[in-house]
């Protein structure tokens, strides 16, 4: 589940596509080899594997890139990455969770430490940061595979514990052990899905003024910069 990056809402918007959409796909690409690594090189067969490869066909990463993750899996057997989080917090003392695929857990706990030094925050022990976020399995489908009567009746069928939608997509939420089960369900009907993904929703969040807006933007913005970085979630609001 990579490639998705949480700051409550915002994306700000500078002239760098090209640089994030390459950023995206390496990181949606070692999902997918872990996932294969980890399960069946068969998506039908892994569904940690199927949910990776319809998270990169959403973010428009081409066939051949997705093959050749696929095929990393079994040439390079000596290849071992692990799932690290790392908590703490940003500027004005927003929480921040950071998940992060590593095959050098010592370069990656180096790297998230300095940045986290660098913008005047700090790094904490597991569950300094997380205590404050709910953690919950969410399933994304675009508005044009299924109406919003049926998506929620499916939701309903599916075993979900809530269904929102808005104006490009639907939102289903489930318990994370249940994610894949939900998810198995929506797949009798449903084939394309723009994300499946165990996301950490803040209990509280913590409203950043506009004056404040770059310093925090540009915190997060270089840990996901970080090749190692998969997903970043915080409790920051910021004032439109």
């Amino acid at each position: 589940m990579a490639g998705h990056s949480h700051w409550a809402g915002i994306k700000h918007k500078k002239g760098k596509a090209d640089k994030q959409r390459s950023k995206i796909f390496s990181k949606l690409s070692k999902e997918i080899t872990v996932a294969a690594k980890l399960g069946d090189n068969d998506p039908a067969m892994n569904p940690r594997l199927r949910s990776a490869i319809q998270a990169a066909r959403s973010a428009n990463m081409p066939k051949d890139n997705i093959e050749r993750a696929i095929d990393k899996s079994s040439i390079n057997t000596e290849l071992n990455f692990e799932n690290l989080r790392y908590e703490g917090f940003g500027p004005e003392k927003v929480a921040v969770i950071v998940e992060t695929l590593t095959d050098n857990k010592n370069r990656t706990a180096s790297s998230i430490r300095t940045i986290f030094q660098k913008a005047g925050g700090s790094l904490g022990t597991q569950g300094s940061a997380s205590h404050n976020f709910n953690q919950i399995g969410i399933i994304k489908i675009s508005k044009k595979e299924v109406s919003d009567e049926r998506i929620f009746e499916l939701a309903i069928e599916a075993g979900a514990d809530e269904c929102k939608t808005n104006d490009d997509f639907h939102e289903i939420h489930c318990p994370i052990n249940e994610i894949y089960n939900v998810k198995k369900e929506l797949e009798k009907e449903i084939n394309n899905f723009i994300s499946t993904d165990i996301e950490w929703i803040p209990l509280n969040n913590i409203i950043i003024s506009k004056e404040k807006n770059d310093d925090l933007i540009n915190f997060f913005e270089t840990l996901e910069e970080d090749d190692d970085v998969q997903n970043i979630y915080s409790n920051a609001k910021f004032k439109e």
